[in-house]
């Protein structure tokens, strides 16, 4: 039914599909940065603390009967660790923008969302009034604030950036914040890369500009990177999370986030919290590896390395995939030019790191 579409993804090397890698391969593809997908103690912790519940599913929305003591724990250990007021855990990344955008963007609102703004985000616009949707060029604040001086805003002003950006790796600069406070803005910045990876405190891109959050800062961040577990959640000022709760329809609407990913959330964030001095170190290890080999500085652990042509990124990752490396190749439409995209986990020795990275400098 769909094959002449079909058909054109494979003429132009974009079609995608599911595979069981040999768990052989070393893993520089994937969104755990931090390696914890392996940490059987952790692992084991989350499983004996679901043990001491009642149930061990959600059984139904949050609203209903599904918030168990394990979600309320977690939730309490966020806004503390975070410095917010309060806290929301979602069921994942996808639905948390879901929440945020289609509820937050009242009648008389405008939102300006940067174009490389994830595609959970860019989704949730299609919800709203088309003319409530400003999209300015990618982290350029010369462009974000002609485009709010230029636009009537009846309502408020909502922005929307993420902390780190998912195929770039580069951040949102400081500048952003500033904005924000200038035009009375809130601001909604997706830390799902930051979160676990900058700061002084491991808490995203707030802590590493050492921003102490206000009424107007919305953060959302995930499990599913470097939490090592799957789920997300939606820091802000209790009134927002208040407000959330009784019109975000991606809450309202879906069960509870599961138990056991929650609990091994919550020992995720434990685990960095106690060990930050030596994960912060094993970043910058990492980094000055990536810097050195490759000539890229970077702050975040996604290091993407322009190819610009789909089959040869392709035949990049399968070389790689031979010699017993899995790297990410990726097209369009995600990005604009195709890529290799390494990801510098830390749980990847550094003379391991610093061989992929030679092999990718030759096949480049």
């Amino acid at each position: 039914m769909y094959s002449k579409e079909l058909n054109s993804i494979k003429k132009s090397n974009r079609l995608r599909k599911r595979e069981v890698f040999d768990k052989s391969l070393i893993d520089l593809a994937s969104n755990d940065y931090l390696g914890l997908t392996t940490n059987k103690d952790i692992f084991n912790k989350a499983y004996e603390r679901v043990l001491k519940e009642q149930y061990h599913g959600p059984k139904a929305s949050m609203l209903v009967n599904g918030y168990s003591k394990i979600h309320q724990e977690f939730e309490d250990e966020l806004k503390k660790a975070n410095n917010f007021e309060d806290a929301l855990i979602v069921g994942s990344g996808f639905l948390a923008n879901l929440s945020m955008i289609e509820a937050l963007v009242r009648k008389g609102d405008t939102l300006f969302i940067d174009e490389e703004y994830h595609a959970s985000g860019m989704v949730a616009t299609r919800l709203l009034n088309k003319n409530q949707v400003v999209i300015f060029k990618h982290n350029n604040c010369i462009d974000l604030k002609n485009k709010i001086n230029q636009t009537d805003t009846k309502g408020r002003k909502i922005i929307a950036i993420e902390g780190v950006y998912s195929m770039g790796g580069d951040l949102a600069p400081k500048e952003m914040f500033d904005i924000a406070d200038e035009t009375n803005a809130l601001l909604i910045v997706d830390e799902a890369h930051s979160s676990g990876v900058l700061g002084d405190k491991l808490t995203g891109i707030f802590d590493f500009y050492s921003i102490n959050p206000k009424e107007n800062h919305i953060k959302m961040g995930t499990l599913g990177k470097a939490y090592g577990s799957y789920g997300a959640y939606i820091l802000a000022s209790s009134n927002i999370i208040e407000f959330l709760l009784n019109r975000a329809k991606a809450v309202i609407y879906t069960t509870a986030p599961s138990l056991f990913d929650t609990a091994l959330g919550l020992e995720s964030l434990k685990y960095i919290q106690k060990n930050k001095e030596t994960i912060k170190n094993k970043i910058s290890t990492n980094l000055q590896v990536i810097n050195d080999i490759l000539g890229i500085t970077s702050n975040s652990l996604i290091i993407p390395i322009v190819i610009g042509d789909n089959k040869k990124v392709i035949d990049i990752q399968n070389r790689l995939k031979n010699e017993g490396f899995l790297v990410g190749a990726i097209r369009q439409p995600t990005v604009s030019n195709a890529i290799i995209r390494l990801i510098a986990k830390i749980d990847i020795e550094p003379f391991v790191l610093e061989k992929v990275c030679k092999r990718i400098k030759e096949f480049k």
